[in-house]
């Protein structure tokens, strides 16, 4: 078995002496300690519940995997075993924390009758055992090198009875605004007393939350998306203080229903191509953004980078004389049909139907804003991927989970949830992601767009492709920085 080292700690003399409590705000309702099985977690909750439920293993501020509940783990040479010794701690009420306890809240947390949303995710998790008092395997049907990056997210927190076990606790008395209070003790290899950390920990409406930051009353503003970004932007901030995560997943619209129109592949690509991807990224101003023609994007774990799209090559006024053309063959004389577009609101989200509107509307469609799901025709899918597994985005367009799909993909997904020959399941996922391509089962855009707000306080932040930011050590620069 090959032992995973644990991501090594910064230079001691890189760190600023802490100067007091962190003011931490996450864009949303108030932060409640929600059990993940339940459903998918709220902004404020996957915060809260990363940072005092921490997982088996739990990310740092550069998305890294280092320990969590266990403090060390290793992995069978044929990756179909994870193995991992519990480190020796409490529960918040005194109590050991036990293999077996962890083992059936994770069990719990996969099982048919879990709504957690990673539960599909890790269709490929046989058993979760308990070894002895301290120790768990997990074992897989089939490799996953991305599995420690499941685990490490908030959804695979450890909650037991509305109690988790840290990096921070909740404290009982609130924060002088009604905020959390986190707290935890550290004691670093080089420090004889333990140093404490606090957190205030708040969710406030995007606007508020702004103000509260340019008025120096909070120090991080976390869970900003495109659809509330131009609220930042126009802000008067500090410099450097906007911050994007280079963030990995889905960001593209959907059909959430059969008819006439949408259930014809042809169509579906003709509102792909005539979208300007680009003028919609140089009016969110995102460093970096780049546009999406295909559902899988690169650098994704076992699969080759997706081919350039032979259309997106060419700009759009270029291309939209044939695309209008393509209209008229497809509908003729007759009226097209009215497109209603499910979308968030906020400026960012404004922006976005604008752009479709202009553009589907330079080939005869008209568009509406759906004001819900029932009366959507396409809505936007705007999600960070987990891990680096190209089947998280494909599985999203199985159809059990989407009214318009196609059987064949469904058919080459479940061939490579079983391959257990990393090449076979590559090719089955290649050729699963052509088919969701071709029959453009989902019009790509961009990637997913998530911002923060940091104060000159704030050094231990630092931007990561899962867009999930740990609330320890914020005063201390992340490894590797100056």
């Amino acid at each position: 078995m090959a032992l995973l080292a644990l991501a090594a700690i910064g230079p001691g003399g890189c760190r600023p002496t802490p100067q007091g409590t962190v003011e931490v705000v996450v864009i949303g309702s108030k932060p409640r300690l929600r059990d993940p099985a339940l459903g998918p977690l709220a902004p404020p909750d996957a915060v809260l519940v990363q940072n005092v439920a921490q997982g088996l293993v739990q990310f740092d501020a550069s998305g890294n995997i280092v320990a969590g509940l266990a403090e060390r783990w290793n992995v069978s040479d044929d990756g179909l075993s994870y193995i991992f010794r519990l480190a020796t701690t409490d529960w918040p009420n005194g109590r050991k924390v036990t293999a077996p306890q962890v083992a059936r809240i994770l069990k719990r947390s996969i099982a048919s009758s879990s709504n957690n949303p990673l539960r599909d995710t890790l269709g490929a998790v046989e058993d979760i055992v308990a070894m002895t008092d301290r120790v768990i395997e997990v074992r897989l049907r089939a490799p996953r090198p991305n599995l420690l990056a499941l685990l490490a997210q908030p959804e695979l927190g450890i909650l037991r009875n509305g109690m988790g076990t840290g990096p921070f606790k909740l404290a009982p008395e609130p924060g002088p605004a009604g905020q959390l209070k986190l707290v935890r003790e550290v004691l670093a290899p080089d420090e004889e007393v333990n140093r404490r950390e606090e957190v205030f920990l708040d969710g406030l409406e995007v606007q508020a939350a702004i103000r509260s930051f340019a008025a120096s009353k909070t120090d991080l503003v976390l869970g900003g998306t495109f659809a509330d970004l131009p609220h930042a932007q126009q802000g008067r901030m500090p410099r450097n203080s906007l911050r994007f995560d280079p963030a990995m997943g889905l960001f593209g619209l959907v059909p959430v229903r059969k008819n006439e129109a949408l259930d014809k592949p042809d169509i579906r690509r003709l509102l792909s191509q005539s979208i300007d991807r680009d003028a919609l990224i140089d009016a969110l101003n995102v460093p970096g953004l780049a546009a999406r023609a295909t559902v899988l994007e690169p650098a994704l774990e076992g699969v080759a980078d997706p081919q350039p799209v032979a259309w997106a090559e060419t700009p759009l006024a270029q291309r939209r004389p044939a695309l209008i053309a393509e209209a008229q063959r497809l509908f003729g004389s007759a009226d097209r049909p009215t497109l209603r577009v499910l979308l968030p609101k906020g400026p960012g989200a404004d922006l976005l139907f604008n752009r479709l509107a202009a553009d589907w509307g330079a080939i005869g469609f008209k568009v509406e804003r759906a004001a819900s799901l029932a009366s959507a025709d396409l809505k936007l899918i705007d999600s960070v991927a987990p891990s680096t597994s190209p089947a998280w985005f494909l599985r999203q367009f199985r159809c059990e989970n989407v009214p318009v799909c196609d059987p064949e993909a469904d058919t080459l997904l479940d061939g490579a949830r079983n391959a257990l020959v990393p090449a076979q399941r590559a090719g089955f996922l290649a050729q699963a992601a052509a088919r969701i391509d071709q029959e453009q089962l989902f019009i790509p855009i961009m990637a997913p767009v998530r911002w923060s707000l940091v104060s000159s306080r704030i050094q231990g932040f630092a931007g990561n492709r899962y867009a999930r930011h740990t609330l320890t050590g914020l005063q201390e620069r992340v490894a590797g920085g100056s």
